[in-house]
């Protein structure tokens, strides 16, 4: 099968993606998701309130990331504007969200990203940043971002994909590893990631390939022993699937691997996993202010059906309690520990 992204094909791949994840699914005769979900009587698939608002402010980076399902990077434009965000936060007021989660590409490279953060903190929710940490020093414009973020209380949550340099930098490019470990060096020495600070520094892990993260406990120990050994400290580790969608779809095509994942994810179906899926409690705003279950649908283009569509037009009554669109890669979010934007989902 043909790569999709080389194909420079990037608005039609939503859709093919999708239709090849089913193309595979009925070729190896593979359970649907609604039916699996259906056996596990929880088909279908409902929120069970809206605890989570998450914006991704765009798809601008700095890095370009093999396993990054949003496609980010350099090269990309979409930003989220000022209205889109003032709608946001009229919506995080609205549904008395508990938790604002702000994702990207890189958030911070976003124009208004500062004044989403101070007025979202003035409401007093818990404000969650979605931080690659190399941006920390990307250049004077960015220098300053773990003093504000430590002024403003927000807690830090960042990849890193493991604790070695090699495996580091050949997932996110190189010189990451480096610089990944100065900017959690900048954020110990504010108080981030030490007890007794009120400042969160959660880490985040997902495979080099194409096989299921290991246990979130071991792992958290294993990554605490080892960081430590730099004088590094940090509070949780989440463990996240890679989801077989945009980048990491097309490195399973090109690796012949598509088929042999797929089985892997359908097999270790866990309806406790299913359960507790991040999209049950989240609603996802993308960059021009549609709405979605997960941040993993919109990427897919699988927008929310009915009077609600967008942001603008929020309406807590109507959404607290909707059907959740699903499709062959919610198999990601709900094999073997679960995955979710806050980590394994059956612990």
């Amino acid at each position: 099968m043909k790569s999709l992204f080389a194909q420079g094909n990037l608005l039609s791949a939503p859709v093919e993606q999708l239709r090849i994840l089913d193309e595979v699914i009925n070729k190896k005769t593979l359970s649907s998701f609604d039916s699996v979900l259906d056996k596990s009587g929880l088909f279908p698939l409902r929120t069970t309130g809206l605890e989570i608002l998450q914006v991704n402010l765009g798809k601008v980076c700095n890095q370009t990331c093999k396993h990054c399902h949003v496609d980010a990077g350099p090269d990309r434009k979409e930003s989220m504007s000022l209205e889109v965000i003032n709608h946001c936060l009229e919506a995080l007021k609205l549904g008395k969200f508990p938790t604002l989660d702000i994702t990207g590409g890189a958030p911070e490279m976003n124009p208004h990203f500062r004044f989403l953060v101070e007025e979202a903190s003035k409401l007093e929710v818990k404000v969650m940043v979605r931080c690659n940490l190399t941006i920390l020093l990307a250049g004077e414009k960015f220098r300053d971002l773990p003093e504000f973020f430590a002024k403003n209380k927000v807690e830090v949550i960042s990849s890193l994909p493991y604790f070695q340099k090699r495996r580091t930098d050949s997932q996110r490019g190189e010189g990451v590893f480096d610089k990944s470990l100065e900017a959690i060096k900048r954020l110990n020495q504010l108080g981030y990631g030490k007890e007794n600070t009120g400042l969160i520094l959660n880490l985040v892990y997902n495979p080099a390939g194409s096989f299921l993260p290991g246990d979130q406990k071991d792992l958290e120990i294993q990554f605490k022993k080892e960081l430590l050994k730099f004088g590094l400290y940090f509070n949780s580790l989440y463990t996240i699937t890679n989801m077989p969608i945009s980048r990491f779809l097309d490195y399973l095509l090109e690796t012949e691997n598509l088929d042999d994942y797929l089985d892997k994810l359908v097999s270790a179906f866990n309806p406790q996993a299913a359960n507790g899926v991040m999209c049950r409690n989240t609603l996802s705003v993308d960059w021009e202010g549609r709405l979605f279950d997960c941040d993993f649908n919109q990427m897919l283009d699988m927008q929310l059906e009915g009077e609600v569509r967008t942001v603008q037009d929020f309406s807590k009554t109507l959404l607290e309690n909707r059907e959740i669109k699903t499709a062959p890669h919610c198999f990601g979010c709900t094999a073997g520990a679960g995955s979710s934007c806050g980590g394994a989902t059956a612990i």
